[in-house]
């Protein structure tokens, strides 16, 4: 049932017979349109149209993003690639060793520890001895260099 019609909409609007969307109300005038001339002007009256191409949705895409701005879904499974390709090594490091070095000279400048004693300091951070600025506390808690 009306498959001639179909087939001429598709010729005409450059698509596949699927994507061929029929009035169900004006069926009577599909059937009575056999030339392609007929088929134009139903098309032009909105009688036969085109349906849409599906595509793929960004709605997924959108909350997932969403979620790992909230710091979801960033777990093992999800990762790809090295830490170091997610993470810039240097980057790392430059936060790291500013932290450490306004650490040591908050205690210089309240005159918790010698200049000797921050020079050793600013040394070790800079070779990377400490871990992080909690070891730095840590090592200068145990070697006695803060004066109390």
């Amino acid at each position: 049932m009306l498959n001639v019609q179909r087939r001429l909409a598709a010729q005409i609007l450059k698509c596949g017979n699927n994507r061929i969307r029929f009035d169900p109300n004006r069926v009577e005038d599909i059937k009575e349109a056999i030339t392609k001339t007929d088929i134009r002007s139903l098309i032009g009256n909105g009688v036969i149209s085109k349906k849409r191409l599906l595509s793929t949705s960004r709605f997924w895409a959108r909350s997932r993003k969403k979620q790992k701005i909230y710091g979801k879904q960033k777990g093992f499974g999800s990762r790809k690639g090295k830490k170091t390709a997610r993470l810039n090594p240097k980057r790392t490091w430059m936060n790291k060793i500013r932290l450490q070095r306004d650490f040591i000279k908050s205690l210089r400048d309240k005159s918790m520890i010698t200049s000797a004693a921050y020079h050793e300091l600013y040394m070790k951070s800079k070779s990377g001895f400490f871990r992080s600025s909690r070891h730095l506390k840590l090592y200068t808690e145990e070697q006695g260099l803060i004066k109390k």
